[in-house]
């Protein structure tokens, strides 16, 4: 038997910069699968540019879309950013291994994990009673 989890509802600027934050998330995710899914030239040069073959492109945008929809529907939302972070991660050791500028390359997708996590901690207030920032 589970004990009821007590929760304190999210102010109204915490529960619009979550929104904020996950919007930018998603909508940053949206474009990049997206560009996966279409496949425009650019897309297959910097992929391949990557390590990647160009028939992978497809499914990792597939892969990145499925992440995205658990991440957007509120059920799932947890275990859709946990899904995120994983495929982030990918691409973070895919710069790494590259070499590519810390910044601007590398900790990219660091930010949109930030984003994704960051919007997710101010809307769910499970997820704030799970990992308290404040003792």
């Amino acid at each position: 038997m589970q004990s009821p989890i007590h929760v304190a509802p999210a102010s109204k600027k915490s529960l619009w910069a979550g929104r904020l934050s996950s919007a930018l998330a998603i909508l940053f995710l949206l474009f990049d699968s997206a560009g996966k899914l279409l496949k425009p030239a650019p897309v297959v040069e910097g992929t391949v540019q990557l390590g990647y073959p160009e028939s992978a492109i497809l499914g990792i945008g597939i892969v990145e879309l499925v992440c995205l929809a658990l991440y957007v529907i509120p059920r799932t939302s947890i275990f859709g950013a946990v899904l995120l972070t994983g495929f982030l991660g990918g691409a973070v050791a895919t710069h790494v291994r590259l070499g590519n500028p810390l910044f601007s390359h590398i900790l990219f997708p660091v930010y949109i994990g930030a984003l994704v996590w960051g919007g997710l901690f101010l809307l769910d207030g499970r997820l704030r009673a799970l990992v308290p920032l404040r003792s």
